[in-house]
This record gives C-alpha cells, sequence and structure tokens, in this order.
C-alpha cells in the first residue's frame, strides 16, 4: 500500500505534464479506436454468418447493375423449373430512384434517394428491422402494411428527413435524377427506427413500375430504364450448400442471359464493392494504426524522460534507504501504466458513448453499409493500448532510473 502511494503522489507531483500526457494519449487512442471500429464493422459484413445466408444477383457486365424487372418473378423462385430444384427462404428486388425536391437547385439538404422494393420485405429481408424490439416491430409492420395499401406512401430516416425539412404526413414531390420524366409524388407514412436507416428511404416498387407503364402509354414509347430498372435481388438461403444449387440453378437457366447475370454472397458482394478501397484499408490497419501506436509510445516516453532525468536525487536517495533497482523500475513502470491504462479507457469510453449515444453512429455511409458504430470491445481495446503503449515507452525510462548511480548523483550535488 505504502509502494502504490508512493506512485500515486508522484504521478500527481506535476499535474501540468500528467494532464498533457493523459490529453495526448487520449487523442491517439481516439484515433485508433475509430480505425479498429471502422475495420471490425467491415469485417463483420465480410464474416457472413454460413448458417443463414443473404446472396445476391448482379448484372454481369455492368456497373451498376441493371436488369429487367421481368427477372424478379424467376429469381424469387431460384430460378427452379423441376423437382428436386431449391428455393431460396425469402427474396427480395432493390431498384434505386433519386430526385430531389428543388428542381431549379440541387442540393444534399434537397436530395432523397429511395430503395423501390416490396414494402412487407422490410420486417423480414433488411438487417437489423428484422430483429427489432416488439414496439418498433409492430410500428414497422403497420407502415409496411399501409405502404402496400398506397403505392404512393414511403418511409424515410430520421437524418434525412430533418434534412428534407418535412415530418410524417407531409406530401412532396422529387424530380427525378436517374428517371428522366418520371417524376414522382410521395407521402411520408413513417420513420425507420434509429441507426443504420437514419438516411435511408423505401417506396413501394409497384409505384416505379406503374409510373414507368404510365410513361410508355403517354408517349408512345418504352422509358429509357423501362427494361433495366432493377438494380439488385436478394435471396435468403439456408447454407453454402444451398446457395451453390441455387446459384447454379440460375446461371444455368436461359432466362438470364440478356443481359447475363452473376451470384454471388454477401459478403463477396462485399468484398467486390471494396476492391477500390482495398489498399487505403491496407494502409489503415498497417501503416496508420501502427503509426499512431509508435506515436503514443513516444509521446508517453519523452514524458516519462523528462519525469526521470528531474529525480536523479531522488532516485539516488531512494537507493540510499535501501531501495533495490528492481523496486525504482516498478515505481517508475507504474506510473506510466496509470497514466496510460487510465486515459486509454476513459478515451475509449467517451469514444464509444460519443459516437454511439450522441451522434448516432459514424457517419460512413458506402453502398452496402448504414452507419459504423464502436463495439463494446473498444473499452478493452482502449485500455489495452493505453497500457501497452505506456508500459513500452516508460521501458527505457525506467531502466535508466534504476541504474543511477549513486556517488555519481552526490557528487554533481556537491
Amino acid at each position: 500500500m505504502k509502494f502504490m502511494l508512493l506512485v500515486l503522489q508522484n504521478v500527481r507531483r506535476n499535474k501540468l505534464r500528467t494532464t498533457l500526457t493523459c490529453l495526448g494519449t487520449m487523442v491517439l487512442v481516439v484515433v485508433v479506436t475509430l480505425v479498429w471500429s471502422v475495420l471490425t464493422n467491415l469485417q463483420a459484413q465480410l464474416d457472413q454468418d454460413k448458417s443463414k445466408m443473404k446472396a445476391i444477383v448482379t448484372e454481369r457486365w455492368r456497373i451498376p447493375s441493371q436488369m429487367p424487372y421481368a427477372y424478379a418473378r424467376g429469381l424469387s423462385e431460384g430460378a427452379a423449373r423441376k423437382e428436386g430444384d431449391i428455393r431460396p427462404e425469402d427474396s427480395m428486388s432493390w431498384s434505386f430512384y433519386g430526385g430531389s425536391t428543388d428542381p431549379e437547385k440541387r442540393t444534399r439538404e434537397s436530395m432523397l434517394f429511395a430503395i423501390a422494393m416490396e414494402p412487407r420485405k422490410m420486417t423480414t429481408m433488411l438487417d437489423e428491422l428484422d430483429d427489432l424490439p416488439d414496439s418498433q416491430a409492430q410500428e414497422l409492420k403497420r407502415v409496411a402494411d399501409a405502404m402496400e395499401k398506397n403505392v404512393q406512401a414511403i418511409i424515410v430516416g430520421k437524418d434525412r428527413l430533418a434534412a428534407l425539412k418535412r415530418r410524417v404526413g407531409d406530401r412532396f414531390k422529387l424530380t427525378s435524377i436517374n428517371y428522366k420524366g418520371i417524376d414522382l409524388e410521395f407521402e411520408i407514412l413513417g420513420v425507420f427506427p434509429p441507426g443504420r436507416y437514419d438516411q435511408s428511404a423505401i417506396m413501394n416498387i409497384e409505384y416505379l413500375n406503374r409510373s414507368l407503364e404510365k410513361y410508355e402509354r403517354e408517349t408512345g414509347r418504352k422509358h429509357v430504364q423501362a427494361d433495366r430498372s432493377m438494380n439488385l435481388f436478394w435471396l435468403v438461403v439456408p447454407d453454402t450448400a444451398a446457395f451453390n444449387k441455387i446459384s447454379g440453378q440460375i446461371m444455368e437457366s436461359p432466362d438470364y442471359k440478356a443481359p447475363a447475370v452473376r451470384v454471388e454472397t454477401l459478403a463477396a458482394g462485399v468484398a467486390t464493392f471494396m476492391e477500390p478501397l482495398k489498399d487505403i484499408l491496407w494502409g489503415m490497419r498497417w501503416l496508420l494504426a501502427p503509426a499512431v501506436l509508435a506515436t503514443l509510445s513516444l509521446v508517453i516516453a519523452n514524458a516519462i524522460s523528462i519525469s526521470v532525468r528531474e529525480r536523479y536525487t531522488e532516485f539516488a536517495v531512494l537507493k540510499v534507504l535501501g531501495y533495490k533497482p528492481w523496486q525504482i523500475l516498478t515505481i517508475v513502470l507504474c506510473e506510466a501504466l496509470i497514466i496510460g491504462t487510465l486515459s486509454g479507457l476513459l478515451s475509449a469510453a467517451l469514444t464509444w458513448l460519443v459516437v454511439n449515444h450522441v451522434v448516432g453512429g459514424l457517419p460512413v455511409q458506402l453502398g452496402f453499409f448504414g452507419k459504423f458504430y464502436v463495439p463494446a470491445a473498444a473499452f478493452w481495446w482502449g485500455t489495452a493500448v493505453g497500457a501497452g503503449t505506456a508500459l513500452v515507452g516508460s521501458l527505457l525510462p525506467a531502466w535508466t532510473a534504476c541504474r543511477v548511480r549513486v556517488a555519481q548523483v552526490f557528487a554533481r550535488v556537491a
């Protein structure tokens, strides 16, 4: 107990230096925590649960994918045509419709991109919306049922709704960006539960299909997007064997050759999407994070070194009083560990609290991903990073402290 009290007194001795060291440690731990949080979220997408897989059907040779909506009926059956063929457990189509509430001046606040799909699929197919608390699940089902009856209905995330300066019950018109001449009017029927879909919107695919048919009737010609209005088709299969079977059924079917399609798992789709970012992610993992850790070690080493140089006489006195070199080394290491551990834990806790509960997630909107959140594992990440770098950074100063020669120190004093 007396030994630890001595360590704590030394930590409190120079409050300014200790505070600055703590702040430097906290800032760098925040950077490491955010980097590892992004990488962890991405890895979670790649490590798809093999007991229930999602497969994605896209156009083989075009990016972005554009397929005829007529493909949807057969794909919903997994292209099953004969006895023994496997059918998916569930499925949904995705078509992307984007527009602006202000056709004269398009701004980020006036833009809205909606996923056109069957509303009832929201409750069974969309990640995080298929496992909501009872109250939220019931409200979402109510909205989905209403959207089935009212094709002009739309559900919007809270952040996008705020940017549009609209609220539930409002009606608005979107001047389309990707479906020229297909301008649609919507009625906001609900808001997504807070989280992944704060920037998203979902509309009824039937509304888009009817509008394309109306365009053909009124103009006498098909809309340029009429035969390529489906962007993605999702399938749920029970396991890898079922995925391989259904994939073969679809790829071998003559119904999906013009244009040709490809079938891949969600993890493979994410990997394909992330391919252009591969070098950036590699740099984040193997260059940025290690560089931050090395910098953190240097910050702590510098602070502890200054403290040790100022206390040569004190260490000499401790040796005269009977302290062993290993005890002096332990004192210095413990001082650094206290600063690093507490700073790391506090930094991780603040990052988790601010990102997850104040900001509402990291605003990283990339393709398949919604917002990224700091996992609970960040608590031990921060603690381990703070403690580990403090230990590494303080080893040399601690070794210097325990090697102080009593005769040389008192000779300089004399």
